[in-house]
């Protein structure tokens, strides 16, 4: 890989994903495999002024060593070390970057029972420093191949040419090519022309038809708005969670879905991928999932059953079905990807963010707007080629807002 391409990415995820602000400090997780890009990224960070810049590495196949070996007590334990480095985040709100390669697969075998365990008793702490942070700190993600991931996608190519071709994608959609910062700067300006046009409908009720059986609608509180692209800190920073993005998307009513929606590309949850799956929800809440296979069944029941709010949605995303993703005509096996290929929704957690003027309400206004709250966000995706969706606005419109897929405002 040309390293000048590689140093236009790295600069890319700081300027533009992250936009490390002067005395800042960032912390990057990524792969141990992936350290050739990671020294790109330290160096455009300190060169962005960042005060100091840690890495926090990991190894897929120890992780999973460490689910196959350890006891469910010992992978709940919170070593004090660890309290305190999330304290001190808290304290400290650094740029967190995270680089993205891992195997799709690569969880595959692991108990799902104990890993729900220790999700269930570590989360809820973890969560405590999350919220603490919530808003107030520039986060992104971004992806580089790995062997294992890149074989995945082209299993008919050597390791080399599979590497070769899983950059050229990444690169591509991720508009790294040309210009890249004069890329997303045009990107998010057009992606908030289309939140603008959302916004301006006032939407009520969201309705979701497809001939593969799909037929579901949700609601949205007239306090919540559609965001997309780029976000600001509470602080006014500017930066882009995700790299790619192409998703309109905000935050439902948590008691209002109804209806069937069929996923349209697999899916990875906790090691393991599953496909051909579809939820059916009542009055807000996933009363079954859908779906032919015993293990991935057992997989997405556990995974709606992490928490109370883990069987509600926490956004809808809006993304057409010819976005630059699908175009590639690559099922990438990893969310990042796939839930900009196509519109998705997502059980789980729900963004404060996207309550209106958000930024000047109380703690206690902004819980009583009750959107939901979980330890999980997973997205799932739902777009297809004949997809409808129609909106009913709180002035009584019926909008036409996708035809077959794509766009239709």
């Amino acid at each position: 890989m040309d390293v000048k391409v590689l140093k236009d990415y790295a600069k890319l995820i700081v300027k533009m994903g992250v936009n490390v602000q002067e005395g800042q400090e960032v912390v990057i997780n990524a792969s141990v495999h992936d350290a050739y890009f990671v020294e790109h990224v330290v160096e455009e960070a300190y060169k962005a002024g960042a005060k100091r810049v840690s890495i926090e590495w990991s190894y897929q196949p120890t992780a999973k060593l460490a689910y196959q070996y350890q006891t469910v007590e010992t992978l709940c334990e919170m070593p004090e070390w660890t309290i305190k480095k999330q304290e001190y985040r808290v304290e400290t709100l650094p740029a967190m970057i995270h680089i993205v390669s891992s195997d799709p697969d690569g969880m595959a075998g692991i108990d799902q029972a104990k890993m729900l365990q220790v999700q269930r008793t570590t989360g809820p702490i973890m969560m405590k420093y999350r919220m603490a942070m919530d808003n107030k700190y520039q986060w992104t993600i971004a992806g580089i191949p790995g062997k294992a991931w890149a074989k995945k996608i082209f299993p008919n190519l050597s390791e080399e040419e599979a590497m070769a071709s899983l950059w050229e994608a990444i690169l591509k959609v991720t508009r790294v090519n040309g210009d890249p910062l004069k890329n997303w700067e045009e990107h998010n300006a057009n992606l908030a022309d289309k939140t603008n046009k959302l916004n301006d409908l006032h939407i009520k009720t969201l309705t979701y038809k497809s001939a593969n059986g799909t037929d579901f609608t949700v609601d949205i509180q007239p306090e919540l708005t559609f965001m997309a692209g780029g976000e600001y800190t509470l602080g006014g920073v500017f930066y882009n969670p995700n790299m790619p993005t192409e998703e309109c998307f905000t935050s439902p009513d948590k008691y209002s879905a109804n209806g069937v929606v069929m996923a349209t590309k697999p899916l990875s949850v906790r090691g393991v991928l599953v496909d051909n799956f579809g939820f059916r929800f009542e009055k807000g809440r996933v009363v079954e999932v859908i779906c032919d296979n015993p293990e991935h069944k057992d997989v997405l029941e556990k995974l709606v059953s992490t928490d109370e709010g883990a069987a509600m949605l926490g956004e809808v995303a809006l993304v057409p079905f010819d976005s630059p993703i699908n175009q590639t005509n690559l099922l990438f096996y990893n969310t990042l990807y796939d839930e900009n290929a196509c519109c998705h929704l997502a059980i789980g957690r729900a963004f404060t963010n996207c309550i209106k003027d958000y930024d000047k309400l109380s703690e206690e206004e902004i819980k009583a707007i009750d959107l939901n709250t979980s330890m999980i966000h997973v997205d799932f995706m739902i777009g297809s080629a004949d997809l409808s969706i129609v909106a009913e606005t709180y002035d009584g419109k019926t909008v036409q807002i996708f035809k077959d897929g794509v766009w239709a405002i």
